[in-house]
């Protein structure tokens, strides 16, 4: 086995250049204008982790990313292209892959509880002010000391309600609670719920575990959202659910170190949303995430048209630089190209800036981490092709991947289970019943229990059918996922970005 055989190839210049896998989760950033080539570069890029034994999510927004699950083409210009980025044996095949969609038509239904989304990332989704996002904390910390479950909308809504009913007795517990920011968020979760929010919260509910396999050859398996939909619909959804992602890897996998390979990877196409409106406090958060994930053995990689849609802060940590062709028509886009020449380690022999506007499809500036971790200088680098189909399955070749997946039928039927919406039906039904009675307090103590409590983190799950994953994730994957069903105890611990957390407070 040669060298160039255990790194993840991106494309060749007078040599390959490629990443090395230790290097891998220093994460990195892909950008370029529209048609330039970054699809086919995250394609192959992805497929070289999958072909690695690294599970890997990639959102598909414009609905073309889908051909990775199939054989590509091998054409006598692919063969040529191959062949001249170093490929001598070229063999085309497909990724294993899993389809999720949050609106159950393009992949199983991707859903998630309201509590493990957090208070934080829900003000981010609805929208809310600083003095809202406080009052949605001290609806989530209500709900946590009384061990009440918050599943879907329906659960938020009446949690909210009840807040605002007993909003006397709680001020002087969680602080001042104004009735106009209870509007405001009631407003909110009803718009919310038009967009089609109420898809996404609900059981049963994806976890991490569903996302860590790797199939019978040792490859990882390629999660694909389709996000086309979400993403014209809803960008702040969209947004949202990758950054809930990131926080439950961050949360939930243990440290591993500098391992020889990452454990995940995840990307984030169109990243320029994750940052679009949101307050500095929670970007600062993001960065924090960012910085001390790699250490979970996760690379993140950025996928935007400009350096410039990631703040500085976070694009210093991106060790791993594919930058295709910028235009630069406009002062801002002129800014760009400055950005993106600037942020390279220098090539004496090649003129950064002006290259960047003069490249063709199918090229790129890249500079990659050596052994030691040091850039290396900016090379113009020819992409390699993808193994897999460059272009979307068909909707036939889809549903048929969907119907032999080891996930057909678990997420097709939602589940209502007992939790807060029905705690206070129940309570509000026991206190008409009662109503004669002048001593009947309708409000729980604090840190008595409901008719359902939570005790681990697993009661916020619906327990998964058995032999749903035993096809597809080994027993390395396994032992990574042992920390998500740790007993967290009986207070529940948040972590940096608001979901929870494995950890004992």
């Amino acid at each position: 086995m040669t060298l160039l055989d255990t790194r993840l190839l991106i494309g060749a210049a007078d040599q390959p250049v490629a990443i090395f896998p230790r290097m891998a989760n220093r994460h990195g950033l892909i950008a370029g204008a529209t048609g330039t080539g970054k699809t086919i570069t995250l394609q192959g890029l992805a497929q070289s982790f999958s072909d690695l034994g690294v599970p890997v999510f990639v959102p598909d927004i414009k609905g073309d990313f889908s051909g990775i699950a199939a054989p590509g083409e091998p054409s006598a210009r692919l063969l040529e292209r191959a062949r001249r980025v170093g490929i001598e044996d070229f063999q085309v095949h497909g990724a294993p892959t899993i389809f999720w969609d949050v609106f159950g038509e393009a992949g199983h239904p991707l859903r998630l509880t309201a509590a493990d989304f957090g208070p934080a990332l829900l003000s981010r989704l609805l929208n809310l002010n600083e003095t809202q996002t406080g009052l949605m904390q001290i609806v989530f910390r209500a709900a946590d000391d009384r061990q009440w479950l918050l599943l879907d909308l329906k659960d938020l809504r009446a949690m909210v309600a009840w807040v605002s009913e007993n909003r006397a007795e709680l001020m002087s517990r969680y602080g001042n609670i104004a009735p106009a920011s209870i509007g405001a968020i009631q407003r909110a979760l009803l718009n919310f719920e038009m967009q089609g929010g109420d898809n996404l919260f609900g059981e049963p509910a994806i976890t991490l575990e569903h996302l860590l396999g790797v199939d019978e050859h040792g490859r990882g398996v390629v999660n694909i959202l389709a996000a086309d939909r979400l993403y014209r619909s809803s960008p702040l959804i969209y947004s949202s659910l990758l950054l809930w992602l990131l926080s439950e890897l961050f949360e939930q996998l243990p440290e591993v170190g500098d391992a020889e390979k990452p454990s995940f990877v995840l990307f984030f196409d169109e990243a320029h949303l994750l940052f679009k409106d949101t307050p500095k406090s929670l970007i600062d958060r993001i960065e924090q995430v960012v910085r001390l994930i790699r250490s979970k053995g996760v690379g993140v990689y950025f996928v935007t048209q400009s350096p410039l849609d990631v703040p500085e802060s976070i694009l210093g940590q991106l060790g791993n630089r594919i930058q295709h062709a910028l235009r630069a028509f406009t002062p801002r886009d002129q800014r760009a190209v400055r950005t993106a020449a600037q942020t390279f380690r220098p090539n004496p022999a090649l003129d950064t800036e002006a290259v960047i506007g003069e490249m063709g499809v199918g090229e790129a500036l890249v500079s990659v981490l050596d052994n030691q971790g040091i850039p290396t200088p900016v090379e113009r680098v020819m992409i390699r092709p993808p193994a897999s189909r460059m272009g979307p399955l068909s909707e036939i070749e889809r549903q048929a991947i969907i119907a032999q997946s080891p996930f057909a039928g678990v997420f097709d039927t939602a589940i209502d289970r007992e939790s807060a919406y029905e705690i206070l039906q129940q309570q509000a039904e026991e206190a008409l019943s009662e109503e004669a009675t002048p001593q009947t307090q309708v409000m729980r103590a604090p840190g008595k229990a409901g008719p359902k409590t939570l005790k681990t983190r697993q009661d916020y799950r619906q327990k998964k059918p058995e032999g749903t994953l035993g096809s597809i994730l080994n027993t390395s994957s396994q032992g990574m996922v042992k920390t998500i069903g740790a007993q967290i105890g009986r207070q529940i611990v948040r972590g940096i970005l608001g979901s929870l957390s494995s950890k004992r407070r």
